[in-house]
């Protein structure tokens, strides 16, 4: 088989819901859809979810590109250079008995056997976010692959922790040529990076060696010379923000980033119980209530089970949510210091909104404190549409645990927290750090360790 020559890839009905531009990201390879793939997208194009939304735009895509005069026979031109072919014959007679006649997923195998019988020189293979599909369709000896042109990274390991620790040595090789300065809240650094480590990036954090836990942050990057400041101490009762005091390094960093104004994105990741959400609440209360910094709290997250569905919930828009609030509420009560479990009632008197994550088209948040919760169950396309809706004045809060995924189809290379923590990663404007250690509680922080 010559190794230049074109791959047909068969797309199975979920790529094109998880990416609508998937036809446009196969280069110049053939591209085949299954005559029960528009069957399967005509029955869910209809609605105003994301996935309705998705299809409607890819059944304009191929309205755009099915326009022409070709004949259906010699396929239709896509940018790549590839061609996109309809396949109406998706017949599953030639199947193993063991695979049930007519069902959807094998129509779609059976069209990818016939494919590589009448391709035997090319190499034929079956796209699909359905990994039980991938596994049917290798048992007959088919070629497979999972989506992968979503992946915001290829290898998790490589997204930033936010911090880096130096050792004895290398904090005293930087300390041979330091320029100190003083600041408002202690001194400024000037070092030397040394080449054999990577450098830091814009609003990441560096741990210097020794018992106490003492870190800089990276303000700013000049070739190989960084710029490194003190940070802010939230580790005492003095300094505590609404009476909550930092209980680790990790925790204390997160807030310095919180609590700068220059900060307009900060994405927190952390294992639960590892306080992101007490600490986004509680320095959006302090800097909308006490400072008037802001002028409201608006929380939102994926409403995803993570157990088995429970239905339609009743009530109004908010009511149909407080289920779903679950983490904010408690942490609200407990900084509040309310008894009541009617905690909605005090939602508005302290300028605090719930909002569904469909809320968010065609709004344009100024001067408002944003969280977003579990946005590990966000896709791309939701996190920008909420990023994209920020006015002046706002900052967003991005909060999640990328082990913690309950959306189908979404992985910790695809989703949204990942897409937001890479692409700001070097902004001056943003800042992230993974949050290690739970101090829900003993039995908790235990429990996320060995479970």
């Amino acid at each position: 088989m010559n190794k230049h020559t074109p791959n047909i890839y068969i797309l199975d009905t979920n790529v094109l819901i998880h990416d609508p531009n998937a036809l446009l990201r196969f280069d110049e390879h053939d591209v085949v859809i299954p005559m029960v793939v528009l069957e399967e997208m005509d029955k869910v194009k209809r609605g105003m979810d994301e996935i309705a939304r998705n299809i409607r735009e890819v059944s304009r895509t191929l309205d755009a590109i099915s326009a022409g005069d070709e004949p259906l026979e010699e396929g239709f031109k896509l940018n790549g250079g590839g061609r996109l072919f309809f396949e109406l014959d998706d017949h599953t007679d030639g199947l193993p008995k063991s695979f049930i006649q007519g069902m959807v997923d094998n129509r779609i195998i059976a069209v990818t056997v016939r494919l590589q019988q009448k391709n035997p020189h090319k190499r034929v293979i079956l796209v699909s976010k359905d990994i039980n599909m991938r596994i049917k369709a290798r048992a007959l000896g088919l070629n497979t692959e999972d989506y992968r042109s979503d992946r915001v990274v290829e290898d998790i390991d490589v997204l930033s922790t936010g911090n880096i620790s130096l050792t004895h040595e290398q904090w005293e090789d930087m300390a041979k040529g330091m320029v100190v300065s003083e600041i408002a809240h202690g001194s400024r650094y000037v070092v030397q990076w040394p080449a054999s480590l990577p450098l830091p990036l814009i609003n990441s954090f560096v741990n210097l060696p020794g018992k106490h836990e003492v870190s800089l942050r990276c303000i700013r990057i000049e070739g190989e010379q960084v710029t490194l400041d003190d940070t802010y101490a939230y580790r005492s009762d003095r300094h505590a923000i609404w009476g909550v005091q930092a209980r680790n390094n990790e925790q204390n960093l997160a807030m310095n980033l919180l609590m700068d104004a220059d900060i307009d994105l900060v994405a927190l990741m952390g294992v639960a119980g590892s306080g992101k959400t007490l600490l986004a609440l509680a320095c959006g209360l302090y800097q909308t209530l006490d400072m008037g910094v802001y002028d409201k709290i608006l929380v939102t997250r994926a409403t995803v089970p993570m157990g088995q569905d429970i239905g339609f919930l009743p009530g109004s828009e908010k009511e149909k949510l407080e289920p779903w609030m679950g983490a904010i509420t408690d942490n609200l009560a407990y900084l509040l210091n309310e008894q009541t479990t009617d905690i909605s009632s005090v939602l508005g008197q302290h300028r605090i909104e719930i909002a569904a994550l469909s809320f968010a088209r065609g709004r344009t948040f100024s001067r408002t404190w944003l969280i977003i919760d579990e946005a590990q169950n966000l896709t791309p396309h939701q996190m920008k549409t909420l990023i994209t809706r920020m006015g002046e004045g706002s900052k967003i809060i991005i909060l999640g645990n990328n082990a913690q995924i309950d959306t189908p189809y979404l992985t910790a290379h695809t989703n949204g927290l990942t897409l937001a923590v890479q692409r700001f990663s070097s902004w001056e404007h943003a800042g992230h750090v993974m949050l290690k250690d739970s101090e829900r509680s003993r039995l908790a922080a235990y429990a996320a360790e060995v479970l």
